[in-house]
């Protein structure tokens, strides 16, 4: 394994509206940081882990007419405005104070739909999900809230869905009372019981952390590309080799749509290297 300081990150990323919706609700967000800054990163890059942490997050929108991209867009912009003071946590190998940092931002974004909604009858019941991974040399530390994904690419082993879907039948397929088909086709699959603002009154994100190495990739993703492609196309995806030019962010969003997705599609892919 290499050295934690010497590691890589390569990502990239990709949103697209789809052919069925007029606008795109969905946004995404990769930035570096330190104790003193922020620095928004572009769609495609690499960098080291040396001496920054890296986050990339994804949000899917909803609420009439354009609430739902304006709620995606709060929820990825809050995120710059705690990260750097929490960059000590990273610094001094803190491991047990990423919970409250993530509990901490999601409880912000939280706060702030549920206001607007609040006082803009065109806000009301706005919502998003937030996905986030938070990149450090030893872990990823991730934070989640909807139906939008995380997965965990291990090099030498299978695909893995790190995040849980706040559905009715996402509790039921974690049970084994649904397979993936009964999820893809089932009338109730688009119903969220968790997400931030749209009138919930608590949040209980899903928070976790993932070691990894060298060779291994991070999806995170909407709910628009999992409605187009099966988990065994995913990861077929991220594992075969791409032509010149191409991403795996675009693969993924390009050949959901033309799969079938119905909803705006996101991706974005974090390679190790």
């Amino acid at each position: 394994m290499a050295e934690l300081s010497s590691l890589t990150l390569r990502w990239s990323g990709c949103t697209d509206k789809g052919r069925f919706r007029s606008n795109n609700e969905d946004s995404f967000l990769a930035l570096t940081f330190d104790a003193r800054e922020v620095r928004y990163l572009g769609k495609i890059g690499e960098g080291t882990l040396a001496n920054e942490d890296y986050v990339f997050a994804v949000s899917d929108g909803m609420g009439g007419a354009k609430s739902g991209e304006f709620a995606s867009k709060i929820a990825t912009d809050k995120i710059t405005k705690l990260l750097p003071k929490s960059f000590k946590h990273s610094a001094q190998g803190l491991s047990a104070g990423f919970g409250d940092v993530l509990g901490e931002l999601f409880d912000a974004i939280h706060k702030e739909l549920t206001a607007m909604g609040r006082w803009y009858e065109e806000c009301r019941d706005m919502g998003a999900t937030l996905s986030l991974g938070w990149f450090t040399p030893e872990w990823m530390f991730f934070g989640h809230l909807g139906d939008s994904r995380i997965y965990y690419v291990p090099h030498d082993g299978p695909m893995k869905q790190i995040t849980h879907d706040h559905t009715f039948v996402g509790f039921q397929f974690r049970q084994g009372l649904l397979n993936e088909r009964e999820v893809r086709n089932h009338p109730r699959r688009n119903i969220l019981q968790k997400c931030l603002g749209a009138g919930h009154q608590f949040i209980d994100p899903h928070m976790g952390a993932v070691g990894f190495a060298a060779g291994d990739k991070i999806l995170i993703c909407s709910d628009g590309v999992v409605d187009g492609l099966w988990n065994s196309g995913i990861e077929s995806r991220l594992r075969a080799p791409l032509p010149e030019g191409e991403t795996h962010a675009h693969r993924l969003v390009m050949d959901a749509i033309a799969e079938g997705s119905r909803d705006n599609v996101t991706a974005l892919v974090i390679e190790v290297v």
